[in-house]
């Protein structure tokens, strides 16, 4: 049995999230890649009002806010967009794409910014430069080939803004289709579903000052130290101002737990080093993976049963007879549900579900955050409107310090959404896009991610175009993802960075390199959207990285006028001059985005409605709607095991920043598999065996090979691996009900000493 690399290094986590480690990783790579003048430039403007709005995460920024307004990772995002280093022909004319497809993500992503256009051409090894003019015509002329607008599939990420990405759906709409696949598919998706059908908003209904109104925060399926490290702060200030905390996660995060603010509010990041450690979480519930319904129905089956023997003293009867529907029917299915199943699913004791029931129980208002640990499962949607359930019981929606908080990832994801980045439509959104712009759009939804890629499998979609993102590495099954876009006629990317995707090409390639966020753009600004509902402006501040790049919207444009022609009448050449006339055409369009120009350029920007914030839910029903769904959990074979995707510490989304994982103590790998001890030792294995791991599906088997098993305190029959380095294991039919999000955080798998 092979030992481990010996570059690997485990050693127990930390105690304490954050810190002067923090502070000294993000110095690091500020840098380290920027300099000291022009990094110190940039963290002045990171997340400042009228500043760059943060690349990283949708966390929204406080009203008050300090010099230093930013996280770890938002510095290492910044400091990886404005990087020294750089990429152009010379560097593409001494790497094959075969030799580029050979290399790391981290490795990949390292080489620097994009200097100018590149295409690969049909039968070519290497990629060689190509003019704007030429690469647009390419397109272009290959759109307006195909038989039917829905060979084509567009992906948007979601770093693109609220202007690049209206226009990017208003011509994607005016050329004839609605494939308007997103990053969304792939992780909230199953929010948005889930909310808009309980409360009519598929959003959160909180803002980041309820956080100290509120009296528990309950945290779920989510891990912010790593994938949202400024929520941290908004957690510790809930603690300070007397709240509790319940963490409900299958790995014992260090980022639940403890946390040092690197940001301190009196603004000097080195007075950390006097600072003592925030305790988090006052209870850690080890949930099973795929058990996050099983404890909610046991928490809610634990309030009926105190409401029943003192009725009033649970329940918010006056707001549900008056904002709810469905109560009955979720009383009926709850019920129905047996406690054996309850803790079979949970992995949990009834005494463990009962002190989280008397927390919430004991708790005016209370907030529950999740993120992809709840969305990427089967039942996501029946789960998270399991957690909208437990909030009408007790009335904590609408009322400070008392809501939803789904935490997005990406900065402007919901930006994108809110724009129309979207395989469907809303009737009143068609509506108005019609009428602004004078066209019919298309009548049939389009095809979301997973669609998507079964389409390019097929034949059926021929181009793939991507603003932005690493499909390929964001994607599941990563072996089919890459057969898809090799099998389309043209794929091309919007990128900053060298990545995965772009080297994964189709017959025909092109790499378009565009300005980043931190970047000045003209004279122009554009804006975002936070998980929160602010929407704010953003402006660089550096010299582009080439003379080449070309803005989002600027691309968009000079695509649309190419493709579309004289059969759109979009004066595309003006929006590109005037992002002003971007936004009052969004105005018109979009619900909520009244006198746009002028409250986005006041400091800070302004909220988007948020009628259930308000006690309104814009429902079919005109109320709220209890949901009531049957328990489900993964049945797991003998000799099988249930597997989480994970982030490390040291990368965002598809980033790879470095091959770390600080708060777990990995160090300088990424290829492992955290196991808990005892099922190593039943399995023969010791830390640091190689060990194959396969996933189980109607359509076969699916191997990764040579990892590293690392002991770790995860649940028994729990395993978790690295984001993307899993995801060749995640099959593409096994998805969300009704959301079709991939369910990367509920794979059965097993584990055996490795054959290599």
């Amino acid at each position: 049995m092979s030992k481990r690399d010996e570059k690997l290094k485990v050693t127990p986590p930390p105690e304490t999230s954050a810190g002067i480690h923090a502070v000294t990783n993000a110095l690091r790579h500020l840098y380290g890649k920027m300099g000291p003048i022009r990094a110190t430039r940039g963290m002045l403007r990171l997340n400042q009002k009228g500043g760059i709005d943060c690349q990283s995460c949708a966390w929204p920024d406080p009203e008050h806010r300090t010099i230093n307004e930013f996280c770890e990772n938002g510095a290492k995002a910044l400091a990886d967009e404005a990087t020294k280093q750089r990429i152009g022909r010379e560097f593409f004319a001494g790497h094959s794409v075969e030799e580029l497809a050979a290399q790391s993500d981290f490795w990949l992503n390292s080489q620097g910014r994009l200097t100018e256009p590149m295409v690969l051409r049909e039968g070519g090894t290497h990629y060689e430069p190509i003019a704007w003019e030429d690469a647009i015509s390419l397109i272009a002329g290959k759109l307006n080939s195909l038989a039917s607008p829905d060979e084509a599939v567009f992906y948007t990420s979601g770093r693109t803004s609220n202007e690049a990405a209206f226009l990017y759906q208003l011509f994607v709409r005016q050329f004839g289709t609605n494939n308007l696949p997103d990053c969304s598919n792939m992780c909230h998706e199953s929010t948005s579903v889930a909310l808009a059908e309980s409360i009519g908003l598929g959003k959160a209904t909180i803002r980041l000052e309820d956080f100290e109104r509120t009296d528990l925060v309950i945290v779920i399926g989510q891990n912010p130290g790593t994938n949202a490290p400024r929520m941290l702060a908004s957690l510790a200030a809930a603690k300070k101002a007397g709240a509790k905390m319940i963490a409900i996660n299958p790995l014992p995060e260090v980022g639940l737990t403890s946390f040092v603010d690197p940001n301190p509010q009196h603004g000097n990041p080195l007075s950390v080093l006097g600072l003592r450690p925030s305790k988090l979480a006052d209870l850690h519930l080890p949930v099973r993976i795929g058990g996050d319904m099983a404890v909610l129905k046991g928490l809610m089956k634990i309030m009926f049963e105190r409401e029943r023997a003192e009725p009033g003293s649970v329940f918010d009867r006056d707001f549900i007879s008056q904002n709810t529907a469905g109560y009955a029917e979720l009383e009926a299915e709850l019920d129905a549900t047996e406690w054996a199943a309850i803790l079979e699913g949970s992995g949990l004791t009834r005494g463990e579900i009962e002190e989280a029931a008397e927390m919430i129980i004991a708790a005016r208002s209370f907030i529950t955050c999740w993120a992809m640990g709840v969305t990427q499962h089967t039942a996501a949607v029946a789960t998270i409107q399991d957690i909208v359930n437990l909030h009408l019981l007790r009335g904590a929606i609408g009322r400070p310090g008392a809501g939803l908080c789904p935490v997005r990832g990406h900065s402007n994801v919901q930006g994108d959404r809110t724009m129309g980045i979207w395989e469907k439509m809303t009737p009143v959104f068609r509506e108005n896009l019609e009428r602004e712009f004078a066209f019919r759009t298309p009548e049939l939804d389009g095809l979301n991610t997973v669609e998507s890629i079964a389409a390019m499998l097929d034949g059926r979609a021929k181009v793939f175009f991507a603003m932005g993102g690493n499909f390929v590495a964001a994607s599941p099954d990563t072996a089919a993802v890459s057969a898809a876009l090799q099998n389309c006629d043209l794929t091309v990317q919007v990128i900053t960075k060298l990545n995965r995707t772009a080297i994964t090409p189709g017959k025909v390639s092109l790499i378009l390199p565009c300005l980043g966020r931190s970047e000045i753009d003209g004279e122009q600004f554009v804006s975002t959207e936070s998980t929160m509902l602010n929407v704010q402006m953003s402006k660089g501040i550096f010299e582009p990285a080439s003379e080449h790049l070309r803005s989002e919207v600027w691309i968009v444009c000079g695509l649309a006028a190419a493709t579309l022609g004289a059969r759109s009448d979009v004066d595309w050449h003006a929006f590109a001059a005037d992002y002003d006339k971007i936004r009052d055409a969004i105005e018109r369009v979009v619900p909520g985005f009244e006198n746009y120009n002028e409250r986005v350029r006041v400091p800070g920007g302004f909220y988007l409605p948020n009628p259930p914030r308000e006690g309104v839910f814009p429902t079919q029903a005109g109320k709220a709607l209890f949901k009531a769904a049957p328990l489900e959990y993964a049945k797991v074979p003998a000799g099988r095991m249930l597997m989480t995707t994970i982030r490390s510490h040291d990368q965002f989304n598809t980033t790879i920043y470095g091959l770390d994982d600080r708060y777990r103590g990995i160090d300088g790998g990424r290829r492992v598999v955290f196991m808990h001890p005892d099922d190593m030792a039943e399995l023969g294995l010791a830390g640091g065996d190689r060990v194959d791991v396969t996933s189980y599906w109607a359509d076969g088997e699916r191997h990764i090979r040579g990892f590293e098993a690392v002991p770790y305190k995860i649940p028994r029959g729990c395993t978790a691996a690295y984001f993307p380095e899993a995801n060749p294991l995640i099959p593409l039919g096994s998805v969300a009900r009704r959301s079709f999000t991939p369910t990367s955080k509920c794979v059965v798998v097993s584990v055996a000493a490795s054959e290599e």
